[in-house]
């Protein structure tokens, strides 16, 4: 839809429901809103930053106090977002996420299917390091570009390049949802969750998500292998272009051996968390200064401060406004009163399945995830509050699972863009590998629903 239309449409739900003039209960002025923001937010009338620092101004007026509405930036989850720009873009400057992207590869051996499941399995690697999904998408993408365009000249690898581009498009944003500072989106949900399950920490969020992703990642390996079977390969040839890259690189930089040794200590406090208990954002915000203070860092604060994307600080505090304006004006329970009242005489699994089902059709639509979970998550903790044998908990983890990824539409996702600008796969071949992946991705769910994390949690 043209942005002028849009944007038209969005001041005339603001003039219908905000002017004084009319008088709206104030559940009925947070659905306004939370149309108002999502049209700018998809239809990019404005950019992210822009629109978030409107949402500002609208909740300053008619929601909260302009003092409250600042609190947001104040929130631990914002400084953890913060802190994970400056040590992620560390490892990636000094070359070590290069050497170690290059260094799993190898351990393929050059075999076609084995090159398939370990770039799957570097995703879950960088995860712990890079908790961004474009990121972790860039560069990825580079490094198999690279080996796949030196290939190209003497072997034909187009299932090859389908099978590792497609793959890396879904286990990009997936492996994010692994540890609890993978990405944005992450990051947020682990935050909510906290307030429903107090004792969650970085090792048991890595339990209760480890199982289910691994597991779909291996139907994804074996489907994408029958569906693109590889085409044979002088695995010599790859071998030595991996190694190539590597010795580009040259030795170990000193630079880079720092970087091990802050990210190591971070990881490290981030794992014992619940031994000492420092908050995983204040040790976040530990290993970003390091890698800033001299002797012990790799870069000064100038360097560091281009490394934080401040649009998306602004966009994600925001993110938190919109579920503090649903949560505290009781916007959320009651559509959550009403989806239940509606379906009440159904089996709580039936309400489960649908709620996976409406999340998915809906995330067709959202193409931004952290804006969509902002919505979704807390919808999905008051369902659970009176779902009988299902915990607020278990029901926001099912939908965050399933609210992640996007498996049909190149439009779903920046990480899909990103893949299918370097040329190795169409839009038919994703919606072909993405109607199965799309049922294997719930079965999946539904499976830790059900058996897994009810066992988890009873113990």
């Amino acid at each position: 839809m043209n942005k002028k239309i849009l944007l038209l449409l969005a001041l005339l739900l603001y003039l219908s429901f905000f002017l004084p003039v009319f008088d709206w209960s104030i559940k009925i002025k947070a659905i306004a809103a939370l149309v108002i923001i999502q049209m700018l937010w998809i239809g990019r009338i404005f950019p992210l930053a822009h629109s978030s620092l409107l949402f500002m101004l609208l909740l300053s007026f008619h929601f909260f106090t302009y003092e409250e509405t600042l609190a947001y930036f104040s929130t631990e989850v914002v400084w953890l977002l913060f802190s994970t720009f400056i040590i992620s873009h560390a490892f990636i400057e000094t070359g070590l996420a290069s050497r170690i992207s290059f260094t799993v590869l190898k351990i393929g051996g050059g075999s076609g299917k084995a090159l398939i499941l370990i770039s799957f399995l570097l995703m879950f690697v960088l995860a712990v390091l890079i908790p961004s999904n474009i990121g972790k998408g860039n560069l990825v993408a580079s490094v198999l570009d690279r080996l796949l365009k030196n290939l190209r000249k003497i072997n034909d690898i187009e299932n090859l390049g389908k099978a590792l581009f497609i793959g890396v498009s879904y286990l990009t944003s997936i492996s994010g949802a692994l540890v609890a500072t993978g990405a944005s989106s992450t990051i947020y949900t682990f935050e909510l969750l906290r307030s429903v399950h107090s004792e969650l920490n970085y090792i048991s969020w890595l339990l209760y998500f480890a199982p289910p992703v691994l597991f779909f990642m291996m139907l994804l390996w074996a489907l994408l292998t029958v569906m693109f079977p590889p085409e044979k390969n002088d695995r010599k040839r790859m071998i030595q272009l991996i190694e190539e890259g590597l010795d580009e690189l040259g030795g170990v930089t000193t630079a880079e051996k720092k970087v091990i040794l802050i990210m190591g200590l971070t990881l490290l406090l981030w794992i014992t968390q619940s031994y000492h208990g420092f908050s995983i954002p204040l040790i976040g915000l530990l290993g970003a200064v390091l890698t800033v203070t001299p002797w012990i860092g790799i870069w000064d604060w100038q360097s560091a401060r281009n490394s934080i994307n401040w649009d998306m600080m602004l966009f994600f505090s925001s993110t938190l406004m919109v579920s503090g304006m649903l949560i505290k004006t009781g916007t959320i329970e009651s559509i959550a009163g009403a989806f239940i009242s509606m379906i009440s005489f159904q089996s709580p699994l039936l309400i489960i399945v649908l709620l996976i089902l409406i999340t998915a059709l809906l995330r067709i639509i959202f193409v931004n995830v952290l804006g969509f979970l902002t919505i979704m998550i807390p919808l999905a903790i008051e369902i659970g509050e009176v779902l009988e044998g299902f915990s607020p908990f278990l029901t926001a983890m099912t939908v965050f699972l399933m609210g992640v990824p996007g498996f049909l539409l190149i439009t779903q996702s920046p990480v899909h863009l990103i893949s299918f600008s370097y040329g190795y796969f169409t839009d038919r071949d994703l919606m072909r590998i993405g109607l199965p992946s799309f049922c294997l991705w719930i079965l999946t769910i539904l499976g830790a629903a059900l058996f897994y994390w009810p066992i988890f949690l009873a113990n």
